[in-house]
């Protein structure tokens, strides 16, 4: 009989034990944008799957990019604005051994990280799984140790340091939302920093240096204010995030300062077209200010370390 189990193993990328690559499963914000899922940036390293933020769309980014809930054991917050962790509930009972795969399930608590609010807001997505959870164990037989989360906090801290991979957390500047971390990541002599959602500061910067990888919110200021113009009536509403992000201008000048090798843009605000003519657009007078390598993120772009 036709099982469609077979076409699922077709869909399951393979992890080396020495890859190290960067896999963005969602680069939009908190509107809905077509082809933009809500923010979450996987780092495939030292044969796991860490994973940063988890917007509502995470789930079916991990699948849809062979990855897979099932191999994510530990997630990193920047902050808690819901567009960066309204897909933890979805992700916690997906990643749980509770279904029949090609990829065992978590048998193990899930590893939580983040800024020093994490454990109260997202054990309150935990605290509403109880019933859910208590019906898995006891009627599902579904592992009890993955029924559980491990917090680790830190807002200028080495998070995680085993097998050769070291994460780091460091204080960035997102006001009213607050606290707020990016994170360093590194493996082998290699870097990649992911900056949250932040203004431009010294401390970004400073992490930042010599940085293989840069995956940095940004967004454009001119078509930002365009949307302004059109829309007098919600000149408020669409303004006032800008006062807590970057901009693609102050992100080339950040790349450059940090002597960043590749600069990769996230969070678009607005969400580019998929043309190189938008993508220069969105980009303009960036070349001007750094030399390096400039990518617009998309959606299941993969960036190899190497």
């Amino acid at each position: 009989m036709t099982f469609r189990r077979f076409t699922h193993q077709n869909t399951v990328a393979s992890i080396s034990l020495d890859e190290f690559t960067v896999v963005l499963l969602g680069t939009g914000t908190p509107r809905a944008y077509p082809g933009a899922a809500k923010p979450a940036v996987a780092v495939v390293v030292a044969g796991r799957v860490l994973l940063f933020d988890c917007g509502a769309d995470t789930t079916r980014q991990l699948i849809d990019s062979g990855l897979m809930p099932q191999r994510v054991h530990d997630v990193f917050f920047t902050h808690h604005h819901y567009d960066h962790n309204a897909g933890f509930p979805d992700l916690f009972i997906s990643s749980w051994r509770t279904h029949v795969g090609v990829i065992a399930g978590r048998a193990v608590p899930m590893r939580v990280y983040g800024p020093d609010n994490t454990r109260a807001v997202i054990g309150r997505f935990h605290d509403a799984l109880e019933y859910d959870i208590a019906l898995r164990v006891s009627y599902n037989r579904s592992d009890e140790a993955g029924a559980h989360v491990e917090y680790v906090e830190g807002n200028n801290a080495v998070l995680l340091d085993e097998d050769g991979v070291r994460v780091t957390s460091f204080e960035v500047d997102h006001r009213p939302a607050h606290p707020a971390v990016g994170y360093a990541i590194e493996f082998a002599g290699r870097k990649v920093v992911i900056s949250g959602d932040t203004r431009p500061t010294p401390n970004l910067t400073r992490h930042a240096r010599h940085a293989d990888v840069l995956v940095q919110d940004a967004y454009n200021e001119a078509w930002l204010l365009e949307v302004r113009d059109d829309n007098p009536d919600l000149a408020v509403q669409v303004m006032n995030p800008a006062k807590y992000h970057t901009t693609t201008l102050q992100a080339a000048d950040l790349a450059r300062e940090a002597d960043v090798a590749h600069l990769v843009l996230t969070h678009h605000i607005p969400v580019p077209l998929t043309t190189q003519e938008a993508e220069a657009a969105y980009t303009a007078g960036m070349r001007d200010r750094y030399a390096g390598r400039i990518t617009v993120g998309r959606d299941l772009m993969r960036i190899s370390m190497w």
